[in-house]
């Protein structure tokens, strides 16, 4: 697996990032050690988790791997937000929640600092300088080395980056946002905003609920059971949908790739992404995944999914896409008609 670096930062993390959210739900203890070890065999090296998953048990799982593992060796990232009780200052982006938080975290991960540190969505309740004010003092205090955003807007993203500008405070290094075939948004603003900041990007959901897996077809009239997009069924069994999918399959057997593959190679061959992470429920399952690297889609087999997942674009997305950057004025200008 490539090491790829983590946005302007000289931090070098796996192209897949291994996801933990199921840790403890989905996968008990065993499994979730057994996906860890397959990971890190295959050259992975980024793993995600977060406070909130399993209310504390994926990091706790995580924490035990960790033990007797090189620690220098591995990027490990969780997130701060969650209500973990029903305490007044349990939860949000306060300058009293995040200094809980970060020990509880360290604590369950049994370590004594975390590569990136990522506030899981904007927290409107709070003012934006004593979050980044109370995320820099943890860097410089050794217990974080690099801080990430998830779940933002263009314009948080961007007032965040500006504010911790402005007062020399350590900025956002990494956005964790929702991407995939099926869902392209942040390719509006929050993707070329990130490549213009040198932030990395790290999609979450990158085969959205089993969608761009392989499991589901156009010729179903129900969802598989026991898949994470069933509930979703209403919602996404529409023509759109289908169309997308109908494509990622015949790309699939082109390349003579799965669909997950497929999928998530799109997504590593997407201008601007670093590592998208990938959520297993089984070892099986995660190596499956694990085969999108060591090999690319054709510019044209690239090039058909992006246009099989293209949609209309909303105002006033539709109307600057006629009015493309233009070339950089090399004087001054002279005619103002």
């Amino acid at each position: 697996m490539k090491q790829r670096f983590l946005g302007r930062t000289g931090l070098r993390v796996s192209e897949l990032c291994l996801g933990t959210m199921m840790f403890g739900s989905a996968a008990d203890e065993a499994t979730s050690h057994r996906m860890l070890d397959a990971f890190a065999e295959a050259g992975g090296t980024f793993i995600d988790t977060a406070d909130m998953y399993g209310r504390g048990v994926s990091e706790e799982i995580l924490g035990r791997w960790l033990k007797g593992r090189r620690r220098d060796e591995l990027v490990v990232a969780t997130k701060v937000f969650a209500t973990m009780s029903d305490a007044p200052n349990a939860g949000g982006l306060s300058r009293k929640h995040i200094l809980s938080a970060v020990d509880a975290s360290l604590r369950r991960l049994g370590t004594d600092y975390i590569d990136l540190y990522q506030t899981h969505v904007w927290d409107a309740t709070t003012p934006v300088e004593e979050t980044l004010s109370t995320l820099d003092t943890l860097v410089k205090a050794g217990k974080v080395r690099y801080l990430g955003a998830s779940n933002h807007s263009g314009a948080q993203l961007q007032k965040a980056l500006d504010v911790a500008r402005a007062h020399g405070w350590e900025p956002y290094s990494c956005l964790q946002p929702f991407y995939n075939l099926l869902g392209r948004e942040i390719e509006w603003e929050l993707l070329p905003l990130s490549v213009a900041e040198g932030v990395g990007v790290i999609p979450y959901s990158p085969l959205q609920g089993g969608w761009l897996s392989g499991k589901f077809r156009r010729d179903m009239t129900a969802p598989p059971e026991g898949t994470r997009g069933a509930a979703s069924w209403k919602e996404r069994a529409t023509e759109g949908t289908w169309q997308v999918v109908d494509a990622v399959l015949e790309v699939a057997e082109e390349a003579g790739r799965t669909p997950a593959q497929v999928a998530l190679r799109w997504l590593l061959q997407q201008p601007g992404v670093t590592a998208p992470i990938v959520g297993a429920r089984s070892v099986e399952q995660l190596a499956d995944n694990l085969g999108c690297v060591g090999w690319e889609l054709t510019p044209e087999q690239h090039e058909r999914l992006t246009t099989a997942s293209a949609r209309p674009l909303p105002y006033p997305y539709d109307v600057l896409a006629y009015y493309p950057g233009r070339e950089p004025r090399t004087g001054p200008r002279t005619d103002f008609s």
